[in-house]
């Protein structure tokens, strides 16, 4: 039944899109002085804050330093007003603490950490309006907010979360459909290499469609890489022309 509720017969969805189609994709870089890099991004109706400090001195316990790279330090929250439900979302909570980590997984694959022995790079990421793929556009926002502090990488990481529905793999699931009892799986790729920085599922999938629908992500992680690049390519133009280069 929730297959035909989010996928008609002509193949539209809920919004319109077809099964392949991402939603619309809106980013600015360098949106937050006070930090070493920042990125605001909206990706349909969610809307991401990510800031970037460092590579900076260890702070808190030494134990912790590594002496042939940077630790990456990720840290994940959304805004009490991100969805329709009024609650308190405390920092610790145990969803946060999960995305805090597959942050920190993503980023330590793309990072060139090598670069910063004994150093430590904080990545905060905050959602402000949350309509489904919360995951993907951290990572979208935080790579650009990465690139905004001058921090190498060794490629754009692009993040999209897609569903199976009647046999059809969906591309960037919004809230609804991630609700709606779709089989899903989040994507973090590199896509210049084809390597996979995360893969998460929450729920089961049979295995003859696993293969379908990773390469549905990877071809959707690409599409977002192009879009990244642009804005990146666009803010670099900005700053070359406020600087009078």
């Amino acid at each position: 039944m929730a297959g035909l509720e989010l996928l008609s017969d002509q193949g539209y969805r809920l919004d319109g899109r077809k099964a392949t189609e991402l939603r619309k994709v809106q980013a600015r870089m360098g949106v937050f002085a006070q930090a070493d890099g920042s990125a605001y991004l909206e990706q349909g109706n969610t809307k991401a804050l990510a800031v970037v400090y460092g590579p900076h001195e260890m702070r808190g316990s030494r134990s912790r330093t590594r002496h042939d790279r940077a630790v990456i330090n990720c840290q994940y929250s959304m805004a009490t007003f991100s969805t329709a439900e009024r609650k308190r979302r405390p920092h610790g909570d145990r969803k946060s603490t999960e995305m805090s980590l597959h942050l920190k997984q993503t980023f330590e694959a793309a990072v060139m950490t090598q670069l910063y022995p004994r150093s430590q790079i904080d990545i905060y990421v905050k959602i402000l309006q949350s309509d489904g793929g919360n995951y993907s556009v951290c990572v979208n926002a935080a790579t650009l907010a990465v690139i905004d502090a001058g921090i190498p990488m060794r490629d754009y990481v692009c993040a999209c979360t897609v569903g199976f529905v009647d046999e059809t793999p969906l591309a960037d699931l919004c809230y609804a459909e991630e609700s709606g009892g779709v089989s899903s799986l989040a994507l973090a790729l590199l896509p210049r290499g084809g390597q996979i920085a995360l893969l998460q599922m929450d729920a089961r999938l049979h295995q003859d469609h696993l293969e379908a629908l990773i390469e549905a992500a990877m071809t959707a992680c690409k599409g977002v890489s192009k879009v990244l690049d642009e804005v990146v390519r666009q803010h670099l133009q900005e700053v070359s022309v406020s600087s009078g280069e």
